[in-house]
């Protein structure tokens, strides 16, 4: 005999198996376990109130939520700390809310999935972080431990850091010291890291000398300008025999092409602009550069690889590294889908519409980002000076050194893969199709 509609097998009780637990009139509703009943927010509360006094009472206590997803995460209840725990132990046990739980996401994330071979990372830098010694303590580290493939940086950084690989001394100062004795000792300040005026001076005449070198003669990228340039620091350093103390020193042992997108906006580019007018005939190309950063990211895509990006600041490093996709999709027409991971550490809030703080969600409308990926982007809300070092353990307590992949070594190989595609999604008059579409936009 046919069911009724509402039969179904059932015989009216909703509550039975395959069906949803019933509600009463106080907006509970009932255990499938039969452990009694919990409470809806959606009920009255005057009823709810009395029913987990009730149960206060009856030392029946708390009525657990045993099949809510909002409730799989883990449980809050941390180990006391004694201060024997490692910087990644406390990391597990302690960093379980706000941005500590932000950052503990962000070093699994790194550790776990942006550290696996097959992934390319790029590092971008903002901020004066190598005047305060992080060149040495954490990013140099993982240039030789393989965590770390491309870089782009502010060029002050990169000035900044040639001091250490200079010999030349920082030191930590009083930020409310007077900027007016300052300067009437001879003494420069970034917020509380004092150094010599001369210190300026002494890395000024080491860019100025190298550059009149004959090798520097040519327009080039940045990245060649700063590989070379990484030689004649690494050889300093061996003079002086004070070790790796600049990253562009380690980059360059390393095989690691440094980036810089905004190459006049630095001492370096002061000095390098100054030699212009002698007619020095250094140039450093941007187009180049825009180039060689899509080819790296385009060739971590092809063959099953991926990429990943790791933000330190944010500003115009940041989007030089994102732009790689639109540069790969939209310019030149290539398929592709947009980095795999995005990790950064910002101070920038997103709703005041700089690009520091803009979003990976926000990145997925440009296409910078996989949006298949989204579940692979974290933004720590921190400083890089506490973030970075922290991260930079917790890498190497859970991961072993990569092999280098030398994308220095191998900017030719790249770029030919970039132009073999671009020519291949091009095809034969390109620029004819263009012009008669271009008035054609909604």
């Amino acid at each position: 005999m046919k069911k009724s509609k509402g039969d179904r097998g059932d015989r009216g009780d909703r509550g039975g198996r395959g069906g949803k637990p019933p509600r009463d009139r106080g907006g509970f509703k009932a255990s499938r376990h039969g452990t009694g009943k919990r409470a809806s927010a959606a009920g009255p509360k005057a009823k709810q109130k009395r029913a987990a006094e009730a149960r206060e009472a009856g030392g029946s206590g708390h009525a657990k939520r045993e099949h809510s997803r909002f409730l799989a995460g883990q449980a809050i209840s941390p180990p006391a700390i004694t201060g024997r725990e490692t910087a990644a132990e406390l990391i597990d046990s302690a960093f379980l809310a706000y941005n500590a739980a932000r950052l503990r996401e962000a070093c699994l994330l790194y550790s776990r999935k942006m550290l696996e071979p097959d992934v390319t990372i790029g590092l971008t830098l903002t901020g004066a972080l190598t005047p305060a010694g992080l060149g040495m303590a954490a990013i140099i580290p993982l240039i030789e431990a393989g965590f770390v493939d491309w870089i782009i940086s502010t060029g002050a950084n990169l000035y900044h850091d040639t001091h250490f690989g200079l010999g030349l001394a920082m030191h930590r100062g009083n930020p409310q010291e007077s900027d007016v004795v300052l300067r009437e000792e001879g003494i420069v300040r970034i917020y509380d890291i004092f150094f010599d005026y001369d210190v300026l001076l002494s890395t000024d005449a080491f860019f100025r000398k190298i550059i009149r070198q004959p090798e520097f003669q040519r327009p080039m990228s940045s990245a060649e300008f700063h590989w070379l340039a990484g030689r004649y620091v690494r050889e300093r350093e061996r003079a002086l025999g004070i070790g790796t103390k600049s990253l562009l020193s380690a980059a360059h042992a390393a095989g690691v092409p440094i980036y810089t997108s905004s190459p006049g906006d630095s001492s370096i580019g002061m000095n390098i602009a100054a030699l212009a007018l002698e007619g020095n005939a250094l140039l450093l190309d941007p187009n180049r550069d825009v180039n060689e950063t899509a080819a790296i990211v385009l060739a971590a895509k092809r063959g099953g690889g991926k990429s990943g990006v790791f933000i330190l600041g944010g500003g115009s490093p940041k989007n030089f590294a994102l732009q790689t996709e639109p540069q790969i999709q939209e310019v030149l027409g290539i398929d592709e889908k947009g980095h795999d991971y995005f990790l950064q550490i910002t101070d920038a809030r997103p709703d005041t519409g700089g690009l520091s703080g803009a979003t990976p969600a926000e990145a997925v409308s440009w296409g910078k980002i996989d949006p298949d990926r989204l579940p692979d982007a974290v933004v720590c809300y921190a400083d890089s000076t506490i973030a970075l070092p922290l991260l930079a353990s917790y890498a190497f307590a859970n991961r072993r050194p990569r092999a280098l992949k030398r994308l220095y070594d191998r900017r030719e190989e790249l770029m030919e893969v970039l132009v073999r595609e671009f020519e291949s999604a091009s095809g034969p008059g390109t620029a004819g199709e263009v012009d008669a579409t271009l008035p054609m936009h909604r």
